[in-house]
């Protein structure tokens, strides 16, 4: 099989009609706004509307948090709201809110959630320096392999996006260590229902991997470290054993993930989802 190769800078000068392609992943961390305008790192950027208004195609999935996105899907969270007449730009959200988004429905549903926390000990990305050199983040300016870097994420807050009844409580923040792959998440919450056990969590994360969110999240009680998961295709994987409860209702949920693999495959899951829904 051929697969044509292009050089284009610009989404609105691909000829996506020309190529028969229906659905575009915008997977270059560049083109994460719908419109045009100003991204992040204050660079004007086309947007990812482009692909569509332009390059004829008919929807595009952003790898990334976006901005004016139609709509933020997290396989297994939301995925229901989707509207193929409504919503054509839409983001598969970042691989750490796909982390986090479904241990934090479980908890939603079964206990409520009154305010919650996160760290994710995250892999290095490219978006980090090999050697001390400029960045907008001073500290992701530093060597990624010789330190551990505190760093932003709006993971945490972007759950709102896929379960509103969350928005305004949580937040967290990113420590960025020195391995290839691999991240955890380390969720503290202060839940309604109290009281309730480290037990009582855990069954209930463990029914939801085996049934409704089978697939997506799973539940694992080895002993394992980071290596282990890698290629793991799951979006979420629960360590059991490091579930605790204090003060009978504040909790700690650990969850592992494969930042690359899992990711990757809810996106193909996510465009496999939109074609049999429509396009």
């Amino acid at each position: 099989k051929k697969v044509k190769v292009l050089s284009v800078k610009d989404p609105a000068e691909i000829p996506w009609t020309d190529l028969g392609v229906e659905i575009v992943i915008e997977a270059t961390g560049i083109f994460t706004l719908k419109n045009d305008g100003v991204n992040k790192k204050g660079r004007e950027v086309r947007g990812a509307v482009n692909h569509i208004s332009k390059g004829g195609a008919k929807k595009v999935i952003i790898t990334a948090p976006a901005k004016e996105e139609d709509l933020t899907i997290v396989m297994g969270v939301n995925d229901d709201r989707y509207d193929p007449n409504e919503h054509h730009v839409v983001s598969n959200a970042s691989c750490t809110t796909n982390c986090l988004a479904p241990v934090a429905k479980v908890l939603q549903q079964k206990f409520g959630i009154k305010r919650g926390l996160m760290t994710t000990v995250h892999s290095y990305t490219n978006d980090q320096q090999i050697l001390d050199l400029p960045h907008s983040d001073l500290r992701r300016a530093r060597a990624a392999g010789l330190s551990i870097i505190p760093t932003t994420t709006g993971a945490a807050r972007a759950v709102a996006l896929v379960l509103p009844e969350l928005k305004g409580k949580l937040n967290g923040f990113a420590m960025r260590v020195p391995t290839p792959n691999v991240s955890v998440v380390d969720f503290v919450a202060e839940l309604a229902q109290s009281p309730v056990s480290a037990e009582e969590i855990n069954a209930a994360l463990k029914e939801a991997a085996e049934n409704g969110l089978n697939g997506i999240m799973d539940y694992n009680e080895l002993p394992l470290v980071s290596s282990d998961y890698n290629g793991d295709p799951h979006s979420s994987i629960v360590d059991g054993l490091s579930t605790m409860v204090i003060a009978d209702n504040l909790i700690k949920v650990v969850a592992w993930y494969d930042n690359e693999w899992g990711y990757s495959c809810r996106v193909a899951d996510l465009v496999a989802f939109m074609v049999n829904k429509g396009l």
